[in-house]
């Protein structure tokens, strides 16, 4: 399978690099994942496309502000810190730029010593290991000092932190946002339960590793990061209810989807359970749980993109992002969604 295959032309312009003010009023592109038949509605006008029993399941993980800038203590040299993983209380795994002014033993002081981390190893990748020492709450220390870690295609500063949160957003643990969650306000999910719509919340705390490029030309040689994921029983048991009943599981965002078939069973009976899952969903797949999804669009070549080709069909995908770029639909992050059904 070549990486080539996953390709797809995009104007820079249509990288949405703000987010817009009413998170349900951004555009949505239904696709009809056997037919490829698309349709333009406004993103609230989801509502209309869920039906009573439906399970709709998100993904209720919080972004913790997870960069930190910072100096070398003994140079004065600047530093950036990623917060990727927490291996115990203080100690993480890290991204850290540049790496070479970071060898084990290093001290980087963030704050003016608010916040203080050594190095203590380089582990893959490069990342390193640090252990912080600080006065004080760590999470509230980082909440001040920490910025959002948005992705590198979005240039421009954001104004308002939250915007970088689903409005459910609960569990902290993320160095990325479920993005397809964006676009839902309280108003609107309180409609769709009207409806009879029934809502499950699963966590998967999304790493950098989903946005990492496939560097391979063959993609099976690609290897996932790991991510963790918990599913409480009364989830679990919401979501097999609606399964059951012979009702669609739609996911928001690549996160749950790859959640819930990180913890199905081959004939689809969904397990409560916390883990750790590097799925690798890609076309020939055969999905066990998950019927919809609601997604953003993904960039040209990466491993989401061969997820929803893996549900709807690569030819059917690629038109579909094809038209979605004749008609000037935002992409990525803060752009517009679509809706495999």
């Amino acid at each position: 399978m070549d990486i080539n295959d996953f390709d797809y032309d995009l104007p820079e312009e249509l990288i949405a690099q703000d987010p817009i003010e009413d998170r349900s009023s951004s555009r949505l592109l239904l696709l009809d994942k056997k037919t490829g038949k698309t349709q333009d509605k406004i993103f609230r006008d989801i509502i209309d496309e869920l039906n009573p029993g439906d399970c709709l399941v998100i993904n209720n993980t919080k972004v913790i502000p997870a960069r930190l800038l910072g100096v070398k203590e003994d140079t004065g040299a600047h530093i950036e810190v990623l917060l990727l993983k927490r291996e115990q209380d203080d100690v993480w795994e890290v991204l850290v730029k540049p790496g070479k002014k970071a060898k084990p033993g290093t001290i980087i002081t963030f704050g003016d010593g608010r916040l203080k981390a050594e190095v203590l190893e380089v582990v893959e990748d490069g990342n390193r290991k640090i252990r912080f020492s600080y006065q004080g709450i760590f999470e509230e220390i980082l909440d001040e000092l920490g910025q959002m870690p948005l992705p590198p295609y979005i240039t421009h500063q954001l104004k308002d932190k939250n915007r970088y949160q689903t409005v459910y957003a609960k569990y902290e643990g993320s160095a990325a946002a479920p993005t397809a969650g964006l676009h839902f306000t309280k108003d609107l999910l309180k409609k769709i339960e009207e409806k009879g719509v029934v809502i499950a919340s699963v966590t998967l705390h999304v790493g950098l590793g989903t946005f990492r490029p496939v560097k391979v030309e063959n993609v099976l040689e690609h290897h996932m990061h790991s991510e963790f994921y918990r599913i409480e029983p009364e989830e679990a048991e919401k979501i097999n209810a609606a399964k059951k009943a012979g009702k669609r599981v739609i996911a928001v965002g690549t996160t749950s989807c790859r959640t819930l078939e990180s913890a199905s069973t081959e004939d689809g009976i969904l397990k409560a359970q916390s883990g750790w899952t590097d799925i690798f969903i890609y076309p020939g797949y055969h999905f066990k749980m998950v019927d919809a999804l609601i997604t953003n669009f993904h960039l040209p070549k990466s491993t989401l993109v061969m997820l929803v080709s893996a549900l709807a069909g690569r030819e059917h995908i690629l038109a579909a992002y094809k038209e979605a770029v004749e008609k000037k639909y935002r992409f990525f992050s803060f752009g517009d969604a679509m809706f495999i059904h």
